[in-house]
């Protein structure tokens, strides 16, 4: 098993809290994560239906069968039970009783605010990073092929082909989940919304041109964005909007949380159409944005910092991080070979906001390593 980074963070804050929630997209690895931590607690899962419905109709008998020190997966499934469990802990008044896991944010997040209000620790567990994968031996510097790989667990624990796993994923997805989160009947216009988002990777979200696109209408789309995003799908970069130009862009760009989903969703199967695609400096760019999340959520973040920095003339910083007061700007380019055009953002928003060649990186698809006068040249496949 491969060890997580957010192992030592649950741990510890089950030491401090009644609850730890882990939240993730399905197979992201949380019933591993919760057995490799907590070997010692009783799991019961909510996605068994006799275990549902035990919980459901007899909430206090289901307390009083798991007591204490019990991993509960699929927890939003019966969302009236927190506040019974609540209730159990506040009596008991220890530390480490129970360990949630939930896969749809939105019902999961909505019960524990109404009843964990300052009982719980919470964590965000994605698939793997970059650097989970590299001290497992399953990172590979082949950009197409780690583009199409993708990193849930499941496809290196059990050897699958992402050609066979992500159409499975998908579908059972749509079938399950949304159905469940929003009641959404039209399926077949949601499923062409899902690929039409995939389509627009990296790029700035336009609403009115997915509805147009879809034939859906623009509350519509809201809407299905935010069941994407608490189902963690995709999600939305936010825009920095510090105030060095009067002209920022202020529309959020648009990634997927796996890039072996999104090929899957663009029918991008081989290492060859990878190569090729008018899209694969877009993918290449959502596999490091991505990679940055999951550094936040595995040291503990709830939300990110993370920014895209753009004005109106298209002048451009792909990632903006904030460490406490300082300000951290990246460029990401899929290019193998180094061009004196990748620093041409950096160096402008450099004479905005004052920065040095340290606060500036380029992250590019090539293995060479430079210290350049005014920015840090970084391969990041390496």
């Amino acid at each position: 098993m491969v060890q997580r980074i957010l192992q030592e963070k649950a741990v510890n804050l089950a030491k401090k809290f009644p609850f730890v929630v882990i939240t993730g997209p399905r197979q992201s690895g949380k019933t591993t994560l919760t057995k490799m931590a907590f070997p010692d607690y009783r799991r019961v899962s909510l996605e068994d239906m006799d275990n549902r419905a035990f919980a459901q109709e007899d909430p206090r008998g289901f307390i009083a069968t798991y007591s204490d020190r019990t991993i509960i997966d699929e927890v939003q499934r019966v969302p009236h039970l927190l506040s019974y469990l609540q209730t159990h802990c506040d009596d008991e008044g220890k530390e480490g009783m129970y360990i949630l896991t939930g896969s749809q944010n939105m019902e999961l997040m909505e019960s524990v605010d109404q009843s964990l209000s300052g009982r719980v620790g919470l964590l965000h567990l994605l698939p793997f990073s970059k650097t989970e994968m590299k001290e497992s031996g399953f990172w590979n510097q082949n950009i197409d092929n780690m583009l199409l790989q993708g990193s849930y667990p499941r496809l290196y624990d059990k050897g699958i082909a992402p050609c066979d796993y992500y159409p499975s994923y998908i579908n059972t997805y749509i079938e399950r989940d949304v159905r469940r989160i929003k009641n959404i009947t039209e399926l077949s216009k949601f499923e062409r919304f899902l690929k039409m988002c995939a389509a627009r990777i990296g790029q700035l979200l336009n609403m009115s041109s997915l509805a147009n696109d879809c034939g859906i209408s623009v509350p519509t789309v809201e809407q299905w964005i935010s069941v994407l995003e608490a189902s963690y799908i995709l999600f939305r970069l936010k825009p920095d909007f510090k105030n060095y130009s009067k002209r920022l862009v202020k529309t959020p760009k648009l990634y997927f949380y796996d890039t072996g989903l999104a090929c899957s969703l663009l029918d991008i199967k081989t290492e060859t159409q990878m190569n090729t695609h008018y899209l694969r400096g877009n993918l290449f760019e959502n596999l490091v944005v991505s990679d940055f999340i999951k550094d936040e959520f595995n040291n503990g973040a709830i939300e990110t910092a993370l920014s895209f920095w753009r004005d109106s003339r298209g002048n451009e910083v792909d990632i903006i991080k904030r460490i406490g007061e300082e300000e951290f700007a990246y460029e990401i380019k899929s290019a193998a070979t180094f061009n004196e055009s990748f620093t041409k953002g950096l160096d402008y928003w450099a004479k905005l906001s004052n920065a040095d060649s340290a606060h500036k990186t380029v992250l590019y698809g090539g293995t060479g390593e430079m210290l350049r006068s005014n920015a840090m040249i970084q391969p990041f496949m390496k």
